[in-house]
């Protein structure tokens, strides 16, 4: 929508959710005599940068109204240094989300960018300011947190306690981006005004109609993202550290495959999974600070952009972010003997491709579900492992297949990090205790929730041979954000000689564990 009319964008604005007036207020001049003002947009879902490389990145933000991105961008504060970018109009066609992808910046640079949106008139809003920083194409420190599940299990933003506060404890580590591993979103969980806990104590929500019931409309998706960017503590981290954000399953709804149909009564309107797919897909690019394309244009599912994608960090540091939902074929007990869908074909050949051209120290794989934790789907398997600790079997032959090639092509510095299980823990996958031993060995580190309901620890799956080297659990199944020892990140630093160390810890910022890895050449 580079060139949009004003009549063109009223019509669409009219044609979508409800034109948004210009609001207006009365002010008194100097002299004392009152003067009508037009309102100026604001921005109520703050500011966010996505995909950060040496070179470029994403920046996002939401308008109350119609209006054009407008983004200044500077590094270092000097004098006359702004730029100045214009970027696409936000109309309730895309709920009033924007996005701007910058290029041509400068490697290893922090950068303060601010947002407004300028409505047909010129006039500009609220201004929402952002900092990123770029990766340095030379060997230098790098940092990163991850983690996963936000608002799950019906707990949602609770003003006693302060909202998310475990958004707070990874902000004050002022890490250089984060990777949100899933669940950005609980779509298939209902968010009520108060919940009563196993002790007696009462949790009071923060509740809009959107999160009141199960999300069916593309407005009911959207109402989540918005829901979670009241939260104070989420939308003043986002400020400042870039996110890599992932989709899992409950984006969609609960252990969703494609082609699936519902059995849940609360699903009155629309049970076809691939249809709340593809409004869940919809809101999730809307509100993500990602690229509306990656590699040369590649896109899913015929319309909608590629979730997995490749950013790069830095000498030390190159970030592999996977799908594991799109392309997967049914759940079942994943017992077949002939290898079947979980990251598909496609993205398993792309993936190895990518990790062979990396230079990168450390190959980072960013998976939104763990590799040898047991994760049941009633009687079905929702993950690879299938409870079976002899040779691999279904899914588990796609995975065999990926890590005998990593190790046939000497792909060095492979480390895999998740969520979803909602508890945290430390794994490392040793072929000489494994049924399967075709593969080198490598480090697994699980973090989440970061606020929603804490579990396990699940069983493990023998056929990869998986060591368990810690877990961090809560004190009973559904554990409430009240108590934050039971909410879990992680926290991972690469020195200037690559050296890897990576810490666990909850969500007081408290450190449960530290592993430190050594580069393992290339």
């Amino acid at each position: 929508m580079a060139n949009v009319s004003r009549r063109s964008l009223l019509t669409g604005a009219l044609g979508g959710a409800g034109l948004v007036a210009l609001g207006q207020s009365t002010s008194v001049a100097a002299g004392g005599s009152p003067v009508l003002v037009r309102g100026r947009s604001t921005l109520p879902s703050g500011v966010q940068a996505g995909d950060v490389t040496s070179r470029s990145a994403v920046v996002w933000s939401r308008s109350d109204r119609p209006g054009r991105m407008v983004v200044r961008l500077t590094s270092g504060g000097r004098r006359g240094s702004w730029r100045e970018l214009a970027g696409p109009w936000a109309t309730p066609r895309s709920d009033l989300t924007a996005k701007l992808e910058l290029k041509g910046l400068a490697p290893g640079r922090d950068y303060e960018y601010r947002v407004q949106f300028e409505d047909l008139d010129g006039h500009r809003g609220e201004v929402g300011v952002g900092h990123l920083s770029t990766a340095a194409v030379h060997d230098a420190p790098t940092s990163f947190v991850w983690t996963g599940d936000t608002a799950g299990q019906g707990w949602g933003i609770n003003p006693d306690l302060g909202g998310m506060i475990a958004y707070r404890a990874m902000h004050e580590l002022r890490p250089d981006f984060l990777i949100h591993s899933g669940d950005n979103i609980y779509a298939d969980g209902p968010i009520q005004e108060r919940v009563v806990e196993p002790d007696g104590q009462v949790w009071r929500n923060v509740v809009t109609p959107q999160v009141a019931k199960v999300a069916e409309s593309l407005d009911e998706f959207r109402g989540r993202y918005r829901y979670n960017l009241m939260d104070k503590n989420l939308r003043g981290m986002y400020a400042d550290v870039p996110v890599i954000s992932q989709w899992d399953d409950h984006e969609t709804t609960n252990n969703w495959y494609p082609g699936e149909v519902l059995d849940d009564p609360r699903y009155a309107r629309e049970r076809r999974v691939d249809v709340l797919a593809t409004r869940a897909r919809q809101a999730f690019f809307e509100f993500m600070p990602i690229a509306d394309r990656h590699g040369r244009g590649v896109r899913d599912l015929g319309q909608a952009p590629r979730v997995y994608r490749k950013v790069e960090r830095g000498a030390h540091l190159d970030v592999f972010s996977l799908d594991m939902r799109t392309y997967r074929g049914a759940n079942t007990p994943s017992l077949e003997k002939q290898r079947t869908a979980f990251l598909g074909t496609e993205q398993v050949d792309w993936l190895l491709r990518e990790l062979q051209r990396s230079r990168a120290t450390w190959k980072v794989i960013a998976a939104d579900m763990p590799i040898g934790i047991i994760v049941p789907d009633g009687t079905d398997i929702e993950a690879i492992a299938n409870r079976d600790p002899g040779a691999p079997l279904g899914r588990e032959l796609e995975l065999a297949y990926l890590l005998s090639e990593i190790k046939r092509r000497k792909i060095r510095g492979v480390v895999w990090f998740t969520a979803d299980v909602h508890y945290c823990a430390a794994h490392y996958y040793d072929p000489a205790k494994a049924a399967f031993t075709d593969f080198d060995g490598f480090h697994e580190f699980v973090a989440g929730p970061i606020s929603a309901g804490g579990f396990g620890p699940n069983q493990m799956d023998a056929t990869f041979g998986p060591q368990v080297l810690f877990q961090g659990v809560p004190r009973h199944a559904n554990q409430s954000p009240r108590d934050q020892r039971a909410m879990f990140f992680g926290y991972t630093e690469v020195d200037r000689a690559g050296t890897m160390t990576v810490s666990l810890r909850n969500g007081l910022g408290q450190v449960l564990y530290t592993k430190e890895l050594a580069p393992q050449g290339h």
